[in-house]
């Protein structure tokens, strides 16, 4: 496998890029790819919104598991589309379908052969299976297996934050962080595909002048239905549009075979501990 670590590097890149994409809209303290803006002043919300988002965040939480369907775009590197169940009771499992349709990254990873992957998110790590041409460097095997702890010791403390947020993508964040936004308020009603929902809006300051929009779209039963996080990071805008339904559905999830799963420092030229 050295004759094709020079194509590691690239790789590495294209994937960061893509997991920092499906996570950075859930930073839980906002400072993942904010958008430059003066900060928002100071309100105090009302009440009524207050407890209103409290039922949201504890109703959504306690539903431990939905169907979601997202788009992401960042700036002109990417953008990609993610279905599939997800579950949260405990440590975030569950299988997404991500196609990548655009952007430097879509690219990247279109040369490699893979503009479609399963992603499976397991207590341990997340696994992503790549195309027949990753398979073709890799002595057949189909599958990258990125150990949150690998990613925190191969990339510091950018890896660190980027493996808290991977772990932490459960819908009930959004409302945590919109709890925590100076300017939360309620929008008022809307239908959201067929569903009457009430839609609250704010920014969630992070380091400095920077701010992060969130909003998100609450049914009858206090559960979420949609979200849309949008800020800017250093590769660009980022956007990124969720729609949850089906909550309580069962997610089952299994690792893949060890034999068709590649370790990501293993591919890096870097074994874990070494």
């Amino acid at each position: 496998m050295s004759s094709t670590r020079a194509h590691w590097p690239a790789l590495w890149s294209a994937l960061t890029a893509a997991l920092t994409a499906l996570a950075a809209c859930t930073a839980p303290d906002g400072s993942a790819g904010p958008e430059r803006t003066a900060p928002a002043p100071a309100v105090t919300p009302a009440p009524a919104v207050t407890a209103a988002l409290r039922q949201a965040e504890r109703s959504t939480d306690r539903a431990a598991s939905s169907y979601v369907e997202s788009t992401t775009t960042l700036g002109s590197s990417l953008s990609m589309t993610a279905r599939g169940t997800l579950a949260w009771h405990g440590p975030l499992t569950g299988t997404l379908r991500i196609r990548y349709t655009g952007g430097s990254t879509a690219d990247t990873m279109r040369r490699l052969g893979t503009t479609s992957m399963e992603a499976r998110y397991l207590p341990d790590a997340y696994y992503a299976r790549m195309g027949e041409v990753f398979a073709g460097r890799t002595d057949g095997r189909h599958w990258i297996r990125y150990a949150y702890d690998d990613l925190e010791r191969l990339a510091g403390s950018s890896g660190a934050d980027l493996a808290d947020r991977m772990r932490d993508t459960a819908p009930h964040t959004s409302v945590k962080r919109l709890l925590a936004s100076s300017d939360v308020r309620r929008v008022g009603e809307e239908t959201v595909r067929g569903t009457r929902t009430t839609h609250y809006s704010g920014t969630v300051p992070g380091e400095g002048a920077h701010a992060q929009t969130v909003e998100i779209w609450v049914d009858d039963r206090d559960l979420l239905v949609k979200k849309v996080e949008k800020g800017r990071t250093a590769t660009g805008a980022l956007t990124q549009t969720a729609f949850y339904r089906d909550y309580g559905v069962g997610v089952t999830v299994s690792k893949p075979p060890a034999g068709d799963t590649a370790d990501l420092g293993e591919l890096l030229g870097s074994e874990p501990g070494s």
